[in-house]
């Protein structure tokens, strides 16, 4: 081939790679116009031109595309590979200019003309070919495979085929290789490469020393960790500044922006730095910085203003809530201390009474009137202690207590927090968690809770804090001490009346989507659905009830019926059905051995009618009803008052040897127990020795003792509420329990006589019958 003439070839544009004249290389070639040039070629003379692109992302290079000067080749093998792809293995033959593209049926061919090499054949070349050399040994010390390369390198003759086949070895980038192409004067291109030789050797010298450094410091299985340290040290060699991880000096650029005490930024610090100081593919790397994510979100400092405006807050409790005087007073009282003083410990209320009565509905208005972010946790069945304190970090999977992640929701420090059903916690092998709270409720130790898994005492003394139970009973006694207690008592049948019309009609309409027109609720249906389709102490099922007839009416407006049902007293039971509860029946005539007692239930309370006969049998006292223990000790205390009595009452001395003697309380299937019904039971066990009868219009309620003594009693207004709802006129109650009369509701006062006693002798006088 002459060196001016031009060859007209097949193309094949290169990505990445710069094949050099004289050597062996693989090629593998994918698009349709290279396989196409390469078929060419394999037809014919197996010849192609090959140019290596400027811009590896063009997926159709034109002549601009690719560097003017590249490589002719021969094709010596072709192998087919899965997926359409070809992997040629070329020889180099000599440089070639590329003079231009031409389109041909599928491929491209080039005119390209050939590129002699300027040669003197002096001994200034073969010195340099000697030190170049010389410095491709050195470098090649550290290269695996490094003798079988310096072998094949030695073995060539050509000076500038020595400077091609290194130029192939070193990690150059593709501009390098192509300039080394490029050099058809072979003296300037040893010199080239001698220079990048240089660099090479000296770059190999330091990555060695680098190796020896960093390898003293490395676990073997943490590669990761070994790249991080030797671009570090490469960085000090160079001089430069070694700047840390970008993750964590922002992580350390928030903790000191927050200002934490140091007892908090300290521990905080430390936790940044074993994060800074291991792989981010590690394990525990991620467990420290969803530590850190959860301690830079929490509410360290921030809180909310309180509302001061005491006649602002009570509108905003009296909006919410009908009655609850005592506990809307309370938190009015809150705030006007707070205003005195500008410093005030949270509060810790507890909340008492049965379901429905809007314990936990109070605690959303008061953050409301308060204006403080609400926080609402429910701890009924929590039996871990975990829950409450959190789990250490040493456990797979461990996470913040319930309380931390509360204040982590709530986004401040001086949240509404309410711990619902405190009184439903349980304890197990895994701790009681009523001892948790123990710190959480203290005010002399809550200002530094310790959270296992924050680890990092937070200050909760600025927090509302709110408790829920239905029964004081259940609540653990050093609890309880930490706590004001306030009574959540059942609702009259008037206060359940203005608490529908005033907040639950109009709730349900909304969500029912109903106008007020559509769903008219009067007093008496009102009334009607309270006594017939509900008895409960709140007003839950009341609510329940109401969104039932809202979506019959619904229902029918919807349907388009002929006649639209409305609310009214003539369709209620065509919308709810037969009446679930008929009212209590009190006997309407004076009966022996028939007395009405009050008991306390957490539905409110119910009149509770008992029996006693007297048969002929040998002294013994039958109890029948599901009575409990102290109701049935109750019953044997009234027989021995009776016995001790018997001579007042007109009853020989040894009645009791030839009486057997049954206590009956109905509703048989009800569990029954506490100590209130023992003057019930006496007075009854009176009446039926005596042959008295007992006044109908009379309902008591009363603990006795051997010697007759009446004692106070629980849950008196409930039991008032229940015996006037009854028809009863007049009520026996003990003396000590006239304080509880402020609870009663005035129109109860006015329709009810009211008799305190302090002795059994004073309630047989009362409700027994003289003949």
């Amino acid at each position: 081939m002459d060196e001016n003439s031009i060859l007209a070839m097949p193309f094949v544009p290169l990505r990445g790679i710069v094949v050099y004249p004289k050597l062996l290389s693989h090629i593998d070639i994918g698009r349709e116009k290279s396989l196409a040039a390469v078929d060419y070629a394999m037809e014919h003379d197996r010849l192609l031109v090959v140019s290596a692109q400027v811009d590896e992302e063009v997926d159709d290079p034109g002549f601009d595309d690719v560097y003017q000067c590249g490589t002719l080749v021969r094709i010596q093998q072709l192998l087919r590979l899965p997926g359409g792809l070809v992997r040629i293995l070329v020889d180099g033959i000599d440089r070639v200019q590329l003079q231009g593209f031409s389109e041909k049926k599928n491929y491209l061919e080039v005119a390209a003309v050939k590129v002699d090499e300027i040669e003197d054949d002096s001994i200034e070349e073969e010195a340099l070919r000697r030190v170049v050399l010389k410095q491709f040994s050195d470098w090649l010390e550290n290269v695996r495979n490094g003798e079988e390369i310096r072998e094949k390198a030695k073995a060539i003759e050509e000076p500038g085929a020595v400077a091609d086949f290194i130029v192939s070895q070193l990690p150059l980038r593709l501009v390098v290789r192509q300039q080394i192409l490029e050099m058809a004067e072979v003296k300037a291109r040893l010199r080239r490469v001698m220079i990048l030789l240089d660099t090479e050797v000296e770059i190999a010298n330091l990555e060695s020393s680098l190796n020896m450094e960093v390898r003293s410091k490395m676990d073997q299985q943490q590669k990761e960790y070994y790249l991080r340290e030797k671009i570090k040290a490469i960085h000090r060699e160079l001089g430069d500044k070694v700047d840390k991880d970008t993750e964590t000096q922002e992580l350390r650029e928030k903790i000191h922006k927050m200002k934490l005490p140091k007892k908090i930024e300290e521990p905080l610090l430390k936790e940044v730095d074993r994060l800074d100081s291991m792989p981010p593919m590690m394990a525990e790397s991620a467990i420290i910085r969803t530590y850190l994510d959860l301690a830079l979100e929490l509410p360290w400092k921030k809180e909310t203003k309180d509302r001061l405006d005491l006649k602002e807050a009570q509108s905003v409790l009296d909006e919410d809530h009908y009655g609850l005087k005592q506990v809307k007073d309370r938190i009015i009282e809150y705030l006007a201390v707070r205003q005195l003083t500008h410093s005030l410990k949270g509060p810790i209320l507890c909340f008492v009474g049965p379901p429905g009565t809007g314990k936990t509905s109070i605690a959303r208005s008061i953050a409301r009137a308060m204006n403080r972010k609400y926080v609402r946790i429910s701890l009924g069945g929590v039996r871990d202690e975990a829950e409450i304190r959190g789990h250490r970090r040493t456990y797979i999977g461990a996470m913040p207590g319930r309380i931390i992640s509360g204040l982590k929701q709530a986004g401040v420090k001086n949240p509404v927090f309410l711990l619902d059903e405190i009184d439903k916690m349980t304890s197990d092998m895994r701790g009681d968690p009523s001892a948790a709270l123990l710190e959480v409720l203290d005010p002399e130790q809550n200002n530094s809770f310790a959270d296992h898994y924050l680890d990092i005492p937070f200050d909760l003394s600025k927090v509302f804090w709110i408790t829920t139970a239905n029964v004081v009973s259940d609540i653990p006694r050093p609890l309880l001490d930490r706590m004001e207690i306030i009574e959540f008592t059942s609702y009259t049948e008037e206060e359940k009346v203005q608490i529908a019309k005033q907040y639950l009609v109009p709730k349900q309409l909304k969500e029912n989507g109903l106008k007020a027109s559509q769903a008219r609720f009067s007093e008496a249906v009102l009334k009607t659905i309270i006594q017939g389709y509900t008895r409960e102490s709140g007003v839950r099922t009341l609510e329940k009830t109401i969104g039932a007839v809202c979506r019959k009416v619904g229902k029918s407006i919807l349907l388009e019926e002929e006649t639209p049902l409305t609310v009214s007293m003539k369709n209620l039971q065509t919308i709810l059905g037969p009446v679930k509860y008929l009212p209590t029946k009190v006997n309407k005539a004076d009966e022996v051995g028939i007395v009405t007692g009050l008991a306390w239930t957490q539905v409110g309370g119910e009149v509770l009618e008992t029996e006693a006969v007297a048969v002929k049998g040998k002294g013994s006292l039958l109890l029948t009803g599901q009575l409990g223990d102290v109701m049935k000790e109750s019953a044997e205390a009234g027989m021995t008052y009776i016995r001790r009595r018997a001579g007042e009452l007109g009853l020989p001395e040894d009645f009791y040897s030839h009486l057997d003697l049954h206590i009956h309380l109905p509703e048989g299937a009800i569990p029954k127990d506490g100590p209130s019904a023992g003057i019930t039971m006496a007075t009854a066990l009176a009446s039926a020795l005596t042959g008295k009868a007992v006044r109908h219009d009379v309902a008591m309620t009363g603990e006795i003792t051997l010697r007759g003594t009446v004692l106070p009693v629980g849950g008196i207004k409930e039991k008032v509420i229940a015996a006037h709802r009854a028809g009863i006129k007049k009520i026996l109650l003990p003396e000590e329990n006239k304080r509880d009369m402020e609870d009663v509701p005035q129109s109860v006062k006015d329709d009810v006589t009211f008799v305190f006693v302090h002795h059994m002798d004073e309630v047989l006088e009362q409700a027994l019958v003289n003949s």
